[in-house]
């Protein structure tokens, strides 16, 4: 039987590429969700699906694999993430509610700077990329 961690630990990533998040779903599968400080190519996402098969072989066989990018429009999910958005718009919604689009001016471990305003990782529910599709 694959975990969800034994798949984390299988996970290696060039410089640029990063681990997002590994969902273990009913039916016996895993999302796989990475990203990049650049872009995720398909190419990218083919070569992980591939190493993860080759790591557990036959083991994986009962099991549904999907590797994808952090899509846009998908919360994002570590710092990492906000740091790449750094000077970019970004939609975020409070854990009251409030929704606001602003410039993402800084963000650390605990909290970000939107509007010139600390607000603390623990009383943000969401924070995607801004799409303006004007």
């Amino acid at each position: 039987m694959v975990t969800k961690q034994e798949i984390i630990n299988a996970i290696e990533l060039g410089e640029d590429l990063f681990l997002v998040e590994v969902k273990e779903l009913p039916d016996d599968a895993f999302e796989v969700f990475i990203d990049s400080d650049s872009r995720v190519s398909v190419e990218d996402c083919i070569a992980l699906t591939r190493a993860i098969n080759a790591h557990f072989g036959e083991e994986l066989d009962d099991y549904s694999l999907t590797v994808s990018s952090a899509g846009v429009g998908q919360p994002l999910k570590m710092l990492r993430q906000y740091q790449k958005l750094l000077g970019r718009e970004v939609d975020v919604v409070t854990k009251s509610g409030k929704k606001l689009t602003a410039t993402l001016e800084a963000a650390d471990e605990e909290s970000i700077t939107i509007n010139g305003e600390k607000t603390p990782l623990t009383e943000i529910k969401t924070t995607k990329e801004h799409i303006d599709f004007k």
